[in-house]
């Protein structure tokens, strides 16, 4: 009751600004559409990678494994790009803000969310490698709120939920070259109605890229590191072609560097190419092209208990091939070798594999036209395409591979998705209101065939390439074909100057179709296949009333108080049939199909749903910027991946688990008592419990799993004259790793140490910079990446991933 109560009454205090706005929003249409048309005349010259699993007793999944884990397929003068950072990136009310400038104080080619993590409180973010770039181990909270229960949008494209495999999206690391981001925000409040998204749950990532610069240029800069890390960057800026003011960019990087344990290496190439056209004085016309092409060697996941007793440095087995066959032998017919007995249990030896890989390639192409239709209308319509395509491999000691008869064989997802949408919003004046309004359609196409490679007595199968149909079985096919759809209206009024309330909603409906098209489990039981979780069919998520309420006042130059209401709905996950935690995931065994789970589940299940509700002041002034945030969520519908049945015959399913509710507060103080010289600390409090079951065992007073109830930040940035020095470290709390709280990631210290200098003009160059930076600088040995489904009890899943240890890097970069 207290809930549909403070429903209702702001359903109620959105009316009068609502209505007002509905109605000039309908005017403004037709009016909108005759000016497009006039302007017209005047301006003709314008993976998841699957989880794999491993069977239980009697040839049954015991329970899924997630991918990779096991074997798994699964400036001295400032650049023109930091004005515009400048300019456009700021925080205010809910938002906390990231710049270039920021971003700066990194190594290059750092991954955005980790600098965000670093800058921002309330924000964690963790992963195996010092880039930050592994897609399978980041791991990335705000607030509680996992990267796919947030939104994300980059230059207002729509990014999916941000997750492994790019199912429904992309990552911005995947997406965008670093050194091209002006900046980033987060909306660390309620979300907001406009951003592209049906994961959004609390909170929403905006990215934003530079323009080409006016004048022709660029930039070149060269990283060496340990492990062999090298890593090139270079962009060309044309500058002002013409006398219309066509311009663009083009730019290229390349990273490679060696696994820091185990054999192999991690290679990222990216080409970003950006054009901006003006359009008279009426607008402009942005269009762009990203590619990537992500090679990883992948770490293996670890248990609790294997990081403890084997070490920071235990991984997959590549190249020792004979051990992988024997560790092989033993998880299919029990036992553990002699020499860890009492150390090792037959299930953790089953947590090796010899190798595990990924491969990830990317194109999105967007074409974006900013129009000022009226004195008091813009018009922006985004259209956008992304194909995705992937190779999972990993050797499965599950399998066995039938002609040579070893006890492995390697199985290899091939992913590919193919993304089409576009947005169209109308930005509209009128005396003291901004009226902002607008759709989002977007259709999504996915496809996951499964197939399986034969290992050789002497060698295994190649895992990066090397992918013959000839040489292939395949073992299942899943696809999916999703239709999202959301509308959005929302009035800002301007009560007196420097205060404004906003009202606004959001409809969301977005309807899935899929499973699996083709399992041969049964034609392949040479290759010791046991059951593999097929299920097909639908489901839908959809809302039509989903209420953001947001006030905000700036008052006596410095201050600024705000609050923020709203309410969000996430659709249903999907992947492949062998994952967890999705609806059509990880289903039913060989006595209870997951076809009956699934039709069981599709009566009963309802999408997640939040209440959001944060409180904040921000001061702000040359010598000090401190701000403090309340928060609290109420979490309905919290769907969880629930183990059943007896050990002989376990299966999963997706259950409704509860509410669960959450208070925290995020406290920053930045003082500047002399010129150049910032020392941020901040300190964040997330106390999230769950208040319902799992089969019928209490959560009640259980906190979140994987993540940290305490966060402290320090940040120390020093600038005089050409030279830069940063120092940060961050405290992560312990991580609950299970549902009842029985185990705990250990928490952790790490820090960072960057330092610069600016040379200047030399010759035909300028701005010619040396870097030299060293990472988890005190060689901490933490647990940094998360990647599966948590476990009720017990230490069972290896889902831990190592962070790296210390490592140096330097590089020189100019501009021309």
């Amino acid at each position: 009751m207290p809930n549909i109560a403070r429903r209702e009454k702001i359903r109620l205090s959105c009316r009068p600004v609502l209505a007002g706005s509905a109605f000039l929003w309908l005017l403004s249409v037709g009016s909108a559409a005759m000016a497009a048309t006039q302007a017209g005349k005047a301006t003709s010259t314008a993976a998841t990678a699957h989880r794999l699993h491993r069977p239980a007793a009697g040839g049954q999944a015991a329970h899924a494994r997630p991918a990779h884990s096991q074997s798994t397929a699964t400036p001295h003068s400032a650049p023109e790009t930091l004005k515009v950072s400048v300019s456009r990136i700021r925080s205010h009310g809910a938002v906390q803000a990231v710049t270039r400038q920021q971003m700066d104080h990194f190594v290059e080619g750092t991954s955005p969310n980790q600098v965000l993590a670093m800058t921002t409180p309330g924000v964690s973010f963790a992963s195996d490698d010092a880039f930050g770039l592994d897609t399978v181990a980041n791991t990335l909270y705000i607030r509680g709120f996992s990267r796919n229960q947030v939104g994300a949008s980059l230059d207002g494209i729509p990014m999916g939920e941000q997750g492994f495999g790019n199912i429904n999206g992309l990552t911005v690391d995947e997406a965008v070259i670093q050194e091209n981001l002006s900046g980033m925000t987060v909306s660390q409040g309620a979300g907001a109605v406009d951003t592209p998204s049906a994961q959004n749950l609390g909170g929403a990532l905006t990215y934003t890229t530079s323009d080409p610069l006016s004048k022709a240029g660029g930039r070149v800069g060269q990283t060496f590191g340990s492990y062999n890390a090298f890593r090139t960057f270079g962009r060309v800026d044309s500058g002002v072609l013409n006398s219309t003011g066509t311009k663009f960019y083009a730019s290229y990087a390349r990273t490679d560097q060696d696994l820091w344990k185990g054999f192999g290496y991690q290679l990222e190439q990216q080409a970003n190419f950006k054009l901006v056209q003006p359009v008279g004085d009426r607008g402009k016309i942005t269009a762009i092209f990203d590619y990537s092409n992500f090679e990883q060697y992948n770490y293996m996941g670890l248990t609790k208990g294997l990081w403890e007793t084997q070490g920071r440095n235990t991984t997959f087995l590549k190249p020792n091939y004979a051990l992988a066959k024997e560790y092989a032998y033993y998880a299919q017919n029990g036992g553990v070798p002699a020499n860890l007995q009492g150390i090792l249990t037959n299930d953790e030896i089953g947590d090796y594999a010899y190798d595990g890989t990924q491969t990830q390639r990317n194109y999105l192409s967007a074409v974006t036209a900013d129009f000022q239709l009226f004195p008091n209308v813009t018009s922006k319509t985004v259209a956008y395409a992304h194909v995705s395509s992937g190779d999972y491999s990993g050797t499965n000691p599950y399998l066995v591979s039938p002609t040579s008869g070893v006890d492995m064989a390697m199985e290899t997802g091939h992913m590919s998705t193919q993304r089409i949408g576009f947005t169209q919003s109308f930005d509209i004046k009128v005396h003291d209101n901004d009226i902002q309004t607008g759709i989002w359609y977007e259709n999504v196409d996915y496809s996951y065939p499964m197939r399986l490679y034969e290992d050789g007595v002497d060698q295994a199968h190649n895992s990066v390439g090397d992918f013959r149909a000839s040489q292939a079985s395949t073992w299942y096919s899943d696809a999916f074909n999703t239709n999202t759809f959301q509308f959005y209206l929302q009035d800002t009024y301007h009560i007196i100057p420097g205060m404004t309330i906003n009202a606004g909603f959001r409809s969301l409906l977005q309807t899935t179709h899929g499973g699996t098209k083709m399992d041969d489990t049964a034609g392949l039981a040479d290759w010791n296949t046991y059951y593999s979780h097929p299920a097909n069919g639908s489901m839908t998520a959809a809302n039509a009333f989903l209420p953001h309420f947001n006030w905000d006042y700036h008052f006596k130059q410095n201050h600024e108080v705000y609050f923020d209401i709203a309410e969000n709905m996430r659709a249903y996950d999907y992947s492949t049939q062998q994952s967890s935690g999705t609806v059509w995931g990880g289903l039913g065994s060989a006595s209870n199909p997951a076809q009956t789970v699934f039709n069981e589940n599709k009566k009963t299940l309802r999408p997640e749903r939040t209440w959001n509700y944060v409180v904040g002041y921000r001061y702000n002034s040359k010598m000090l910027t401190a701000s403090v945030d309340f928060y609290h969520t109420d979490y309905y519908n919290r769907l969880a991946t629930v183990t059943s049945g007896p050990t002989t015959n376990q299966y999963s399913e997706v259950a409704n688990v509860g509410r669960e509710s959450m208070n925290g507060a995020d406290v920053l103080a930045a003082v500047r008592p002399v010129k150049g010289l910032e020392i941020t600390n901040s300190f964040s409090w997330n106390d999230a419990t769950y208040e319902g079951s799992i089969n019928g065992t209490s959560l009640k007073g259980r906190h979140q799993v994987f993540y940290p109830k305490f966060m402290y930040k320090a940040n120390l940035s020093y600038t005089w004259r050409r030279a830069m020095f940063n120092f940060n470290a961050t405290y992560t709390g312990g991580r609950p790793l299970t549902y009842l709280n029985d185990q705990y990631i250990p928490a952790y210290w790490t820090s960072n140490l960057n330092g610069s200098y600016n040379f200047g003009k030399v010759g035909f160059a300028r701005n010619i910079k040396a870097t030299f930076g060293i990472t988890n600088l005190f060689n901490k040995n933490y647990i940094g990446g998360v990647y599966g489904a948590a476990s009720l009890k017990g230490d069972d899943n290896p889902i831990l991933y190592v962070a790296a240890p210390r490592e140096f890097f330097g590089s020189v970069s100019a501009q021309f």
